[in-house]
């Protein structure tokens, strides 16, 4: 336990050393320049104008054209992974209330079945989507082409390539057996790799940028190229921690890859698209400063909160009961932010498919975030934990959030990367009902029936098998509503292959776009 927390700490010093060069270094180029103009950096040097479905189509000879292949690869790529994740998630969900159901081989059972869902989304889906968009982002708010972007494709296949053996494997039995970290560190050290080649094209469009204020989209997107590489490398690194030791590690990345890696996509994304999609600047620019700046300073201890009532050091747990408690600052500044920029300007929801996603992710952001804080309070947590309660509120978070903003990201690049629109929006609004109906009845039930279960196991006159059954027809609910979230997936799918094998149609140039 000494060697861990000495090495938590430690990590925390150096991430906190880092931290300071940047605040220093932002201080110093003026990057708290907090007014509206530094606000509308995210329209380039045209005039601010919606960007809405239909009018702003390709760009032959600017910054798009080079990211189009990586962004390409790196949607497709996330779109077969979350299909797979999606069967594998089901058939999981109908599990619960079948249990004699396809036990048949190993690879079948509910333990592999539920946790290759949960990597798939997390390595397959989440991060590949959310690579993309800083690929398509970044480059446009910096006014200068990707850099280097063979080096992105080659971190494409490596990641693939890493994901896939690590999944096959790990359905034969080869795992670390540790939440969020099933796989093999043997093909985790391959991930790492790939992030090498993900993360130096980045890096060498920061340096070559034309614009002298980072917008905070970049922000967020920079910020996470520092802190999940550290993340998962340490987390998997073999021989360090054993027992209690490990289990402290193990739900500090697992929180983190939530609070570090996905929200900065997540809200980074958001902020560039809500903007550029309505035609107008954020409500407050100085806010979105404060909400980057507080998740940066109060997260990274949030994730402990899922040990309370273990055996560790009371102040360990306190500790991040006290940092969850704090997330509220961050987490307003955020809403503030970007809900009152919607609302404002409803119009473009009517307009906008994508930012229909993309506004609903927000919110979501914001409930998930709340409720997360509330969780981690040892009143609620000794009713709510270890029950399903806590899986609807993981899936508000990483679905219902960072999943769904990323749905009208790709929605809003891919008429933009390829040059032409979608051959059938109500197939984009049957997308968008099947995934918020699945998710609303889905968390719901698991919100319900996890509250059930966990009053009945506190009950010292009714048994563990009591608690079991109370739960089955929220289970039966769940995999409605999780089977309907699937479908919308495949909706998706079809979309986005519809639109890429849809002939070009003849180029106009009112409906060029350029790239900032």
């Amino acid at each position: 336990m000494l060697i861990t927390m000495g090495l938590l700490l430690a990590l925390s010093f150096v991430v906190s050393l880092l931290a300071l060069t940047f605040l220093i270094w932002a201080i110093a180029t003026r990057q708290f320049a907090l007014d509206r103009a530094q606000a509308k950096t995210v329209f380039g040097k045209e005039a601010a104008e919606p960007d809405t479905d239909g009018t702003h189509l390709f760009d032959t000879t600017g910054i798009d054209r080079v990211s189009a292949r990586p962004v390409r690869l790196l949607i497709l790529g996330a779109i077969f992974w979350l299909l797979l994740a999606s069967a594998f998630g089901v058939i999981a969900s109908l599990k619960l209330h079948w249990p004699d159901w396809l036990n048949q081989a190993a690879p079948l059972t509910f333990g592999r079945m539920r946790a290759l869902h949960l990597n798939l989304v997390t390595y397959g889906w989440l991060s590949q989507i959310g690579i993309a968009c800083m690929y398509w982002i970044l480059p446009r708010i910096f006014r200068t082409q990707l850099r280097s972007p063979q080096l992105a494709v080659i971190g494409f296949w490596l990641w693939n390539i890493g994901v896939t053996l690590g999944a096959v494997t790990f359905a034969w039995g080869w795992t670390d057996g540790e939440e969020w970290l099933e796989f093999a560190w043997q093909f985790d050290m391959l991930l790492v790799l790939a992030g090498v080649f993900f993360v130096v094209p980045l890096v060498r469009t920061a340096r070559a940028r034309e614009v002298d204020h980072i917008y905070v989209t970049g922000w967020y997107f920079l910020a996470a190229m520092v802190w999940f590489p550290c993340l998962f490398f340490i987390a998997n690194f073999p021989g360090i921690h054993y027992g209690v030791e490990e289990a402290t590690v193990n739900w500090w990345f697992a929180h983190n890859v939530l609070g570090l890696w996905l929200t900065p996509l997540g809200v980074g994304t958001a902020y560039y698209f809500i903007p550029k999609i309505i035609g107008k600047p954020i409500y407050s620019y100085s806010l979105s400063l404060i909400g980057f700046w507080g998740l940066a300073l109060f997260y990274s201890q949030v994730g402990i909160h899922h040990l309370i009532g273990g055996p560790l050091p009371t102040w360990v747990v306190t500790l991040s009961i006290v940092h969850s408690m704090m997330m509220f600052i961050p987490v307003i500044a955020v809403a503030i932010n970007q809900h009152v920029t919607v609302a404002r300007n409803t119009w473009a929801l009517r307009e906008s498919l994508p930012l229909r996603f993309i506004a609903f992710g927000a919110v979501m952001y914001t409930l998930a975030s709340f409720q997360g804080s509330i969780e981690a309070l040892r009143s609620v947590n000794t009713i709510t934990h270890f029950t399903h309660y806590t899986v609807g509120h993981a899936h508000l978070g990483a679905y219902a959030f960072v999943s769904i903003v990323m749905f009208g990201a790709a929605y809003h690049i891919m008429p933009r990367m390829v040059g032409r629109e979608f051959a059938y929006p109500g197939l984009i609004r049957l997308h968008f009902w099947l995934v918020v109906l699945g998710f609303a009845i889905y968390f719901f039930a698991l919100t319900i029936g996890g509250v059930l279960q966990g009053l009945a196991m506190l009950d010292a006159t009714r048994s563990f098998a009591e608690s079991v059954m109370v739960t089955k027809p929220y289970l039966e609910a769940r995999s409605v509503g999780g089977t309907m979230m699937a479908l919308g997936h495949v909706v998706f799918a079809a979309n986005i292959i519809g639109i890429l094998r849809a002939p070009r149609r003849a180029l106009q140039p009112q409906s060029s776009v350029p790239a900032e």
